[in-house]
């Protein structure tokens, strides 16, 4: 029956996103007055949620090590459109992401009301404006997630980390966590290299269509022990960079 296989997840999946984000809906109407505790109730569903949808698609995930304090920087290297419901699972945190995802069906929106903060990666003059945005919500007490590689890809190594978005990090004495991400598919299915890890200019329908009909995908999240902290940005990737490279292990 592998053929009813990507139609059973899809289904899950819509209806966990039909549950969870009705239930975030209304309780962002009754806590209105209350910003406070409707941040909070918008984290406690993200998590939730993604851990439905890690479900939904047959994601088990092996953590090791201890997330990082509420409101931290985490950066992370990035193998897939999965390292989002993966983290998002752990973390309370918004994530930095394409602008290209606010424009998307259905999954803009969802990401808008979600906190992503969303840069044009292109424009070097948005930076300065990414960085304020990433100031303004850790001082709500919101953390943030960033993929300092730029894009996904195979999973071969850690690529260089760009040290744009660490700029605020480094000129205010910032610490700074990191994450080191990993998959594997169950033994005879195609490799993770190709099915689970997405090349961000590869299409995105067919990818998905080969990831659901997967018969199971293991995440790793390791997440480091000590943070970084220099107050220049690019030493700041180098240092930040090696840690993940240390404990990658490359995706087969």
């Amino acid at each position: 029956m592998e053929w009813l296989r990507p139609h059973v997840r899809l289904a899950r999946a819509f209806a966990a996103t039909v549950w969870w984000y009705g239930l975030w809906c209304g309780g962002r109407l009754a806590l209105c007055p209350a910003p406070r505790a409707r941040q909070r109730w918008r984290r406690w569903i993200m998590r939730r949620w993604c851990r439905a949808l890690c479900a939904a698609f047959a994601v088990r995930v092996e953590l090791v090590g201890t997330p990082p304090p509420p409101a931290a920087l985490l950066v992370s290297n990035h193998l897939s459109y999965l390292d989002i419901l993966v983290l998002g699972a752990h973390v309370d945190a918004a994530f930095v992401s394409k602008a290209e995802i606010a424009h998307w069906p259905l999954i803009g929106r969802l990401a808008r009301d979600f906190d992503t903060l969303f840069l044009v990666r292109e424009r070097r003059r948005d930076l300065p404006a990414m960085n304020i945005q990433i100031a303004r919500a850790l001082a709500k007490g919101i953390g943030v997630v960033m993929f300092p590689e730029g894009t996904s890809h195979r999973g071969d190594t850690v690529h260089e980390f760009r040290p744009s978005l660490l700029a605020l990090a480094a000129e205010d004495g910032l610490e700074v966590w990191a994450a080191c991400l990993g998959y594997r598919t169950a033994p005879g299915d195609p490799p993770a290299s190709t099915h689970v890890c997405w090349s961000g200019g590869a299409p995105l329908g067919p990818h998905a269509r080969a990831l659901v009909r997967l018969r199971g995908i293991e995440a790793r999240i390791e997440f480091l022990p000590r943070p970084e902290r220099h107050p220049d940005r690019k030493e700041l990737a180098l240092r930040l960079r090696a840690a993940v490279l240390e404990r990658f292990v490359p995706v087969h």
